[in-house]
């Protein structure tokens, strides 16, 4: 698994009773890259392995606007890509649609913590997809840059009489230098963006 984060937001109130949502979320690696992500929901402790589309966990998780975060989905289904979702209400009274105590109820306190959870937690993956996207663009430019250098160096060598390997090796430490300066701009931006979010809550 090449991600993976997990939140635990503050305990509120459905109804009286006092309860907690927690989420984690693992992308890539070994996981399918084609199909629905995989959902692991849980309540006290305790998987909920049946039901799973009469759970409000489930229903949480389709609200969610998962292309934005890095994933794909088509409306407001379960979102696929390379990643599993886990969800865990934890309260001391949990509510569930049956005896069976397979699926959380649709409680709207319920359904809003656990979106917002879902949210925060989807804003971290969005921000390793995005980087992770930037880096695959870098090595291309750079692979592009090496290739025109290599003209250039020989068109400067010509009109210079300097040694070819050596105007080769001066460009390329050039475009190194130049992408470390941008890419510690982004992440100052990003880590800024991070402070500024965080203050918010």
């Amino acid at each position: 698994m090449e991600f993976a984060h997990a939140i635990t937001r503050s305990a509120t109130v459905y109804r009286g009773n006092p309860f907690q949502i927690e989420v984690a979320i693992g992308y890539g690696g070994q996981l399918e890259a084609e199909g629905q992500v995989t959902l692991a929901r849980f309540a006290n402790r305790v998987p909920l392995l049946y039901q799973q589309g009469a759970c409000a966990i489930t229903k949480s998780l389709g609200d969610v606007n998962w292309r934005s975060y890095g994933l794909q989905q088509s409306g407001n289904n379960m979102p696929t890509g390379p990643a599993i979702i886990i969800v865990h209400m934890a309260s001391v009274w949990a509510p569930f649609t049956s005896e069976s105590k397979d699926a959380v109820a649709h409680y709207p306190e319920i359904v809003k913590e656990i979106k917002l959870a879902l949210q925060e937690s989807g804003r971290h993956l969005q921000r390793y997809v995005s980087r992770k996207q930037k880096a695959k663009l870098e090595l291309k430019k750079r692979e592009m840059f090496k290739n025109y250098s290599m003209e250039l160096a020989n068109s400067l060598s010509e009109i210079t009489k300097v040694k070819e390997e050596d105007i080769l090796k001066d460009l390329l430490e050039l475009s190194k230098e130049i992408a470390g300066t941008l890419l510690k701009a982004e992440e100052e931006i990003t880590e800024e963006e991070e402070e500024k979010e965080g203050g918010e809550k």
